[in-house]
């Protein structure tokens, strides 16, 4: 099956899922304190964590934080292609990977770069990629991430481009209890 007819395809099934929502809660971008374990941090704070991201790949293979630690990511870029870094639930990645496909798709994105993080959809309704857990990363550049994890669980942190995660790219994170 090609990209293309894949993309279709999966573009369907969402639509017949249910609209596309903008902001807090989108799908794959939960920003519930409850499901993510805790909320934003003030950017620049907490104990650094260096991510690299590289063609399908991150460069730590796991993340342990305590209850009440603000970890912050710094996030590089250093391969070809376009990556995401969405720190989620298992649960919430499942509902994002079809989005990230309708994003290719509708040309927000292409394999090496964002063309625009707002789109609207044939329903009417907006679908953005702006969530404070979630950050989209172009070939060569960086960005950052600062959360305060304020409850024991696990999450993980995952590339929803569509075949990435799939090949590899998703760092399991636990979070125990002080």
């Amino acid at each position: 099956m090609s990209f293309r007819l894949a993309a279709i395809v999966t573009a369907s099934l969402v639509a017949l899922a249910g609209p596309a929502t903008a902001g807090p809660g989108a799908p794959g971008h939960k920003d519930s304190a409850s499901a993510l374990l805790g909320s934003p941090a003030a950017k620049g704070q907490g104990r650094l964590v260096k991510v690299e991201m590289t063609d399908n790949a991150y460069s730590i293979a796991k993340v342990d934080v305590k209850a009440g630690e603000t970890i912050r990511f710094q996030i590089v870029n250093k391969g070809t292609l376009l990556h995401e870094f969405n720190l989620n639930t298992a649960e919430e990645h499942a509902q994002h990977k079809p989005m990230m496909a309708m994003m290719m798709e509708h040309g927000m994105i292409t394999v090496d770069s964002i063309k625009n993080l707002k789109m609207k959809m044939p329903d009417g309704t907006v679908m953005a990629h702006t969530e404070p857990n979630s950050v989209l990363v172009e070939p060569g550049k960086s960005a950052e991430i600062s959360w305060k994890f304020t409850r024991a669980g696990t999450l993980d942190i995952a590339c929803n481009i569509p075949g990435h995660s799939e090949s590899g790219m998703v760092i399991p994170l636990t979070v125990v209890a002080r």
